[in-house]
């Protein structure tokens, strides 16, 4: 398909995904039609019906998620769960009903079950229970898919459904109490330098192993399954590269240049044991792979977050 001209609502459209997706959207000739919770709020099924009104537009991509890291997962399990399942269910339920003619759905890596064979592959998803610090919002997410799948066998609703793994890059969140690892990281790092501290205390025990996805090939999976993508099943945007966080802190500290030594402390949570997905069906259906390495993302977002700082 192609999205020259084509009006597309992207939700969440000034975050940290969203604005690259909307840059994405914009270099392929498409007018992004961003969905901004201060204007619209996405849990109130009017105000859904309202953006959609006001933004005539044929596609969209939901994009929008209350997120954070293992501490903010624990702390509101609650409201994670409730805006992120309501605000996809009212978006779902009222783009059909406004004839929108594929919705694409951002889903997250913390749906997959806390034990799965490492890669993960999209038949994976049902296997178990998710990791209990985020299962509240990774169960969300994955409702999601239910729905959207229901909505295609009833209604013949087009929409796809794709699975990111662990995000970073430049303008990601680097908020103390919210932050996921990569910014977190980042940070201490970068303050220990400032005011010359020699240590830096990290959660965990560093043992757990992530995959890493820079934000800009994420954005680009994404758009690629709103043109070509007509699947009832998830598809997974991985980078192929799993790193345990211990190895992470080593390889942030010589990017930022941190010279003192890490502090593990196993009081608090490690996540989910290891995290990792199969990308290969992105690779069949999409033609996507990821451009940006491990290496050269960490420094482009260490560069970014140095930058208004000197």
């Amino acid at each position: 398909m192609d999205l020259m001209g084509s009006r597309v609502i992207v939700t969440g459209g000034g975050g940290f995904l969203g604005r690259r997706i909307v840059h994405d959207l914009e270099e392929r000739g498409a007018t992004p039609i961003v969905i901004r919770s201060a204007d619209y709020d996405l849990t109130d099924p009017e105000r859904v019906r309202e953006a959609l009104r006001d933004a005539q537009a044929e596609y969209a991509i939901h994009a929008a998620a209350v997120v954070g890291g293992i501490g903010a997962n624990r702390e509101h399990p609650g409201g994670f769960f409730y805006a992120n399942a309501v605000m996809g269910v009212h978006l779902i339920h009222e783009a059909w009903r406004a004839g929108i003619r594929k919705l694409v759905i951002v889903g997250t890596v913390c749906s997959y079950p806390k034990y799965t064979e490492v890669p993960f592959s999209e038949e994976d998803l049902w296997s178990g229970y998710p990791e209990e610090t985020n299962a509240p919002y990774g169960l969300a997410k994955k409702m999601l898919l239910v729905q959207a799948q229901a909505y295609r066998d009833e209604y013949g609703f087009a929409s796809a459904f794709v699975i990111p793994t662990n995000l970073y890059g430049p303008r990601d969140n680097f908020d103390h109490d919210t932050s996921h690892v990569i910014p977190a990281i980042i940070r201490k790092c970068v303050e220990a330098q400032e005011e010359g501290r020699d240590e830096v205390v990290l959660w965990g025990t560093g043992q757990p192993t992530r995959e890493f996805l820079y934000v800009d090939d994420a954005a680009e999976g994404i758009v690629l399954a709103l043109a070509g993508l007509d699947d009832r099943e998830p598809v997974n945007l991985g980078s192929a590269t799993e790193i345990s966080i211990r190895d992470l802190a080593e390889r942030i500290a010589k990017v930022t240049g941190f010279k003192g030594r890490f502090v593990w402390d196993p009081s608090k949570p490690d996540g989910q044991p290891r995290r990792a997905v199969d990308g290969s069906k992105a690779q069949k259906l999409l033609g996507w792979s990821p451009r940006v390495s491990l290496e050269d993302g960490l420094e482009r977002t260490v560069r970014w977050f140095r930058e208004p700082r000197e």
